[in-house]
């Protein structure tokens, strides 16, 4: 006689056909995920939040996946709290465009945009934590070298799932070594817990911290996060927190809030209620898919 025992849990990796479930009490299970699931062209992500079957001679499977409040395709991931933008304020510069576009995808897929920007030992950070704040997000400064600010980062995530992007050389795994000294990512994005190296697996993976999880994305930049779903022209306005007050205030319901006439966005861009770099990166956003059909999507 087989016995089993039903239990939940949470997906933190998933290699080589098997997924290990994390689950309340800290115990970590080996599974596969039942046949059905492939039938339905279903893929079990890091993030989820799984039932499984506990079986004898660690034969365990994951039998149900419950809802999902979001996912990523690239890095592959679900259920993520918070979406760590990542940018230095100096070497490189900041491209604001790039973090917009990033605060747009989090907005667009349920997840809380944090901004935080590096080198602070280095040059001062505070316009651009400014322009963030404006604009209703959650934004900080930090110095990897001397620590300052990082608590506040760490206040701001714990007891979440945060996934962390930023592009080569702005401080993404210092950051992430300061806040989890345990966790230890080399500069090269290389987890030395997992013996990765640079041109090995980009398997997604979460560690727990202090309750809750940090996604280490090995290999994955801003870019990946940028493509994730098009935002269609008519989306595009709700993931931008600032604009929220304007909305629906326009003279003509079509509004595009662009260069319309009677836009209440563009007035509240020229009374400088609105940061005027945000509303460039809105129009570049709209002017790339507002010829897109909603079947090319």
């Amino acid at each position: 006689m087989v016995i089993t025992v039903e239990i939940n849990g949470t997906i933190i990796k998933g290699i080589g056909g098997f997924y290990y479930v994390e689950a309340a009490d800290g115990k970590i299970y080996e599974c596969k995920a039942r046949g059905v699931f492939r039938k339905e062209k279903i893929t079990p992500l890091v993030g989820d939040s799984v039932g499984i079957s506990v079986g004898e001679n660690g034969r365990n499977s994951i039998d149900r996946i419950f809802d999902r409040r979001n996912y990523f395709n690239r890095p592959p991931i679900a259920n993520v709290d918070k979406l760590v933008i990542v940018s230095s304020v100096c070497d490189p510069k900041p491209n604001l465009l790039i973090i917009d576009r990033l605060t747009a995808v989090a907005y667009y897929k349920n997840v809380q945009p944090v901004v935080v920007f590096t080198k602070d030992d280095l040059q001062d950070s505070s316009d651009y934590v400014d322009i963030y704040r404006k604009s209703g997000l959650k934004a900080f400064s930090v110095s990897n070298e001397t620590g300052e600010g990082v608590e506040s980062v760490w206040q701001e995530i714990k007891d979440c799932i945060s996934v962390f992007t930023g592009n080569s050389g702005v401080g993404k795994s210092s950051l992430i070594n300061r806040i989890c000294p345990d966790f230890q990512l080399d500069t090269g994005e290389i987890s030395k817990k997992l013996g990765r190296g640079r041109h090995t697996t980009r398997h997604v993976e979460l560690f727990k911290v202090d309750g809750g999880y940090i996604a280490d994305t090995p290999g994955f930049s801003s870019l990946d996060f940028e493509t994730n779903d098009l935002i269609k022209k008519d989306e595009l306005a709700d993931c931008f927190p600032e604009f929220e007050e304007y909305l629906g205030c326009c003279k003509f319901s079509t509004c595009a809030h662009i260069n319309d006439k009677g836009c209440r966005v563009v007035k509240a861009v020229e009374d400088g209620d609105i940061v005027r770099s945000r509303h460039d990166s809105y129009v570049m956003m709209y002017n790339e898919v507002k010829d897109i059909k909603d079947w090319q999507l």
